[in-house]
């Protein structure tokens, strides 16, 4: 998959040790729905596309929303995004995605709306 190809060539440049995988890939997820968000961007380059495959940015705030949202024991434990791996990550966003269609939204938008929902 593409998004996790970019993962992977962000961690190589990381001038850090310990490989932060959860990092990467939101960083990658915020800079691409920032893409979507700019009108600019968007308009010339058609990013309004990539709005369906997108993820929901990964944090503690996020995953925290998506746990109560989806009730005891349906997710796993948050392990915190410097040990997010791929296979956690998979789960929450799988969860996102079904939430997101719920409340009429994608699942890039869900961070945004958790936030709000839970502050």
């Amino acid at each position: 998959m593409w998004l996790d190809r970019q993962t992977e060539f962000l961690l190589d440049d990381f001038p850090i040790s310990g490989r932060p995988w959860g990092a990467a890939r939101k960083a990658i997820n915020l800079f691409l729905r920032d893409t979507l968000y700019n009108q600019y961007l968007c308009r010339r380059f058609g990013f309004h596309k990539l709005e369906s495959w997108l993820e929901v940015p990964l944090d503690s705030a996020s995953a925290r929303g998506l746990k109560l949202a989806a009730g005891r024991g349906v997710l796993p434990r948050w392990p915190g995004l410097k040990h997010l791996g791929p296979a956690v990550s998979e789960e929450f966003q799988e969860f996102a995605t079904g939430h997101a269609r719920t409340i009429g939204l994608e699942r890039v938008h869900l961070d945004m709306y958790l936030w709000l929902e839970n502050r």
